[in-house]
């Protein structure tokens, strides 16, 4: 259940990523990532409101902990690089998020990793330097196709990697020390994520208003119910069911499906485009087979 939990979620993420990455906005990463959690806070509005507070207080609080992390800071970095390096690239450079839960794993929570696992790590890092090194996709913006710019997409999603890693250690250890289920998970680490947010959304930063030449809701509707709710309650359902370096890497799987994707980002797939999801999708079955 874990395995396929993580498939799944990871399928999700993808589509996801690429609807975030075709919508036309002018918002920003941290108003976009408001707009998601607020979004999804509503649909599981039931769950929040039905929280044990009064019994799981501190299990909770690190479960707002975690949102913080991994749902406001690391989607806030993992959208501003979308839109700079492409739902594929962004997605493979996911793919160090394996390398780092293992060694966080191993160093926070005494959890083993075979030399068959670490090897399989090894791989995605060598998929990772692969894509570093490809062009942006056709449909990136002239002004993110800068080498400045690019430099700054793999940044933001190396921070992406950290800030979601450090949420998911959190939450898992939560996980397996309390009796809150997957889906009251979900939701506090969302309340979490909005509740950071508020104060940039509110003071920091103004909401333009556009006017689109085309219907945005429908999409963002769609992005958010697959990658917010469906891909964070299955992640949860992973980080309870798997331990916390696996888990992390069935939930990287997405590099081979964001291949159907790109074609319609303008992302060529050549011989090294192709060789760097192969070697991901080798190292997270290594992993897994570990």
């Amino acid at each position: 259940m874990g395995i396929l939990a993580g498939l799944i979620a990871a399928l999700a993420w993808t589509l996801a990523s690429s609807l975030w990455r075709g919508l036309s906005t002018s918002l920003s990463a941290i108003q976009l990532n408001g707009l998601k959690n607020s979004i999804a806070c509503s649909v599981l509005l039931p769950v929040l409101v039905t929280l044990p507070w009064d019994g799981q207080l501190r299990a909770l609080v690190l479960l707002l902990i975690s949102g913080g992390l991994g749902i406001s800071l690391g989607d806030s970095f993992y959208l501003a690089a979308l839109r700079r390096l492409g739902t594929r690239r962004t997605l493979t450079l996911e793919s160090l998020s394996p390398v780092a839960a293992a060694a966080g794993g191993w160093f926070a929570m005494g959890e083993q990793l075979s030399l068959q696992g670490w090897a399989g790590a090894l791989l995605v890092t060598v998929s990772v330097v692969l894509v570093a090194r490809q062009q942006p996709p056709d449909a990136t913006r002239m002004h993110d196709r800068s080498h400045t710019v690019q430099l700054q997409g793999l940044l933001l999603a190396g921070l992406a990697v950290v800030c979601g890693v450090a949420g998911a250690a959190v939450s898992r250890t939560v996980l397996i020390s309390s009796e809150l289920t997957p889906v009251q998970s979900a939701a506090c680490r969302l309340l979490g994520g909005l509740l950071l947010l508020l104060p940039w959304l509110r003071f920091g930063v103004r909401f333009p208003q556009p006017r689109p030449s085309t219907i945005r809701w429908p999409r963002v509707l769609a992005a958010t119910l697959l990658g917010t709710v469906l891909g964070i309650l299955l992640q949860q359902v992973v980080l309870q069911r798997l331990p916390l370096g696996i888990g992390i890497t069935v939930l990287s799987t997405a590099p081979v499906m964001a291949l159907l994707v790109a074609p319609s980002e303008g992302d060529h797939l050549k011989p090294s485009v192709l060789l760097a999801s192969v070697l991901a999708v080798t190292g997270v079955g290594l992993a897994m087979l570990s």
